[in-house]
């Protein structure tokens, strides 16, 4: 038995809430739950509860055992004072006040019926599952599946949302240097992100705004920064590059000797970094003011158009500086662009419209769901039980199901789950 089925039967009204009575036998009627609190505290904030002929305001308190009341020391927590209802599984200890008056036990044991039970241990007994509903998601109605990716998208966008905060706050508000470090970071892919982050924290953009009106120059400060032009390499495109960054790193004191270095290994040739930062130094050489040119676009197409940009020409037949390769103009591709989208341009258009005091507009919701599924193990496997991933919001919202509910066994706070369980 778990706290968790406490709570949810007690949050739902899942038991016989007309023939409740204390351990003691004084009748209980619950005229208000409360309030949930997931933080430290009472488990229920601002319940009403009548206990006998007594109308009772305050919170209410879950534990296993009686017992655990003592075990958590919440006799010694001032935050417990105004408990005025202990709801256990089983009673085995008298609870008290500071005034040594007890506190009101009700035991559930006898009230949660066996199906509820039967349906919680199926649930939540650990087995070698991949997620705990696995023989039983395909047969979940496709309206409830839809409805709870819809929220879950939104409940990834507020995680999102937290790195970008911080940023923000970092850089007192200015939106064009952290649209800046969020997709330095995202061009790095998985692989390279912490390096590219690292790199873009290090360079102060106001740098990258007066030099990025010289496509060379700009490409210099990216590939110094990277720590990439610190090997002796014969040919001309690197040794002006190196020339450059010699000037840019004496001129406004910069340090890259605590950025993180790129990796090269196991990478395809098309996502080295080498190729990623000329490609991001042609998107702002291109573009003096990105992020005024992010928020007035709300289409698709409009955004490819935005992000349609090439490596310079070095490096259409270079994959690093010291080997020549076949000709290739290195364009980034539509599915790159559709990371960009997803993982930094739409959580940061989330950002600014809620700072504005606005709310998501149906123009954003558009976006994400002309967006193609992301393809991905943790996708590939719930396609399996059910082909369900038709855009990049439903793969988002399984990809936050997966870490914020199956992994950590929140089957009672999710809308599948809770289904099951009835």
């Amino acid at each position: 038995m778990k706290e968790d089925l406490l709570h949810y039967v007690w949050k739902y009204k899942k038991i016989n809430f007309t023939k409740l009575r204390t351990v003691t036998g004084e009748p209980i009627k619950v005229k208000s739950v409360g309030q949930h609190n997931h933080d430290s505290g009472p488990d229920f904030f601002n319940a009403m509860i009548e206990i006998g002929d007594q109308l009772w305001a305050g919170n209410v308190e879950m534990h296993v055992k009686s017992s655990d009341w003592y075990l958590h020391n919440h006799e010694l927590n001032k935050n417990y004072d105004n408990v005025i209802l202990h709801v256990v599984w089983e009673h085995d200890t008298e609870i008290f006040r500071d005034n040594n008056s007890a506190i009101a036990t009700l035991e559930l044991k006898h009230y949660i019926s066996d199906s509820v039970l039967r349906n919680y241990k199926k649930l939540i007994t650990n087995q070698v599952r991949w997620i705990n509903c696995e023989g039983n998601f395909s047969e979940i109605e496709a309206f409830i599946i839809y409805n709870w990716l819809d929220r879950l998208y939104f409940e990834r966008l507020e995680y999102k949302s937290k790195t970008i905060t911080s940023l923000l706050q970092a850089s007192k508000y200015d939106w064009e240097e952290v649209l800046f470090k969020m997709l330095t970071k995202n061009f790095g892919l998985k692989v390279n992100s912490e390096a590219f982050l690292s790199l873009a924290n290090a360079t102060p953009f106001s740098i990258v705004r007066k030099v990025q009106s010289n496509r060379q120059m700009l490409e210099a400060l990216f590939f110094g920064q990277a720590g990439l032009l610190q090997q002796p390499v014969e040919n001309r495109y690197y040794e002006n590059l190196r020339v450059d960054y010699t000037f840019l790193s004496q001129k406004y004191n910069l340090d890259n000797s605590n950025i993180e270095p790129v990796q090269f290994f196991r990478l395809r040739p098309a996502n080295f970094p080498t190729i990623r930062l000329s490609q991001l130094s042609s998107l702002y050489f291109q573009n003096q003011n990105l992020f005024s040119q992010i928020i007035e676009r709300d289409t698709l197409d409009s955004f490819y158009q935005l992000f349609k940009v090439s490596t310079s020409s070095f490096w259409e037949n270079h994959y690093t500086f010291s080997k020549e390769s076949k000709p290739s103009k290195k364009s980034i591709s539509k599915s790159f662009i559709n990371s960009l989208l997803i993982n930094t341009i739409i959580p940061l258009k989330f950002c600014f419209t809620r700072h504005r005091g606005e709310t998501a507009s149906i123009d954003d919701l558009a976006l994400i769901s002309e967006i193609k599924s992301e393809n991905n193990t943790i996708i590939d496997k719930f396609n399996r039980l059910r082909p369900i991933a038709k855009s990049a919001l439903h793969s988002q919202a399984l990809i936050q199901l997966k870490s914020e509910y199956c992994d950590k066994n929140k089957c009672l706070h999710c809308a599948i789950g809770n289904t099951l369980l009835n």
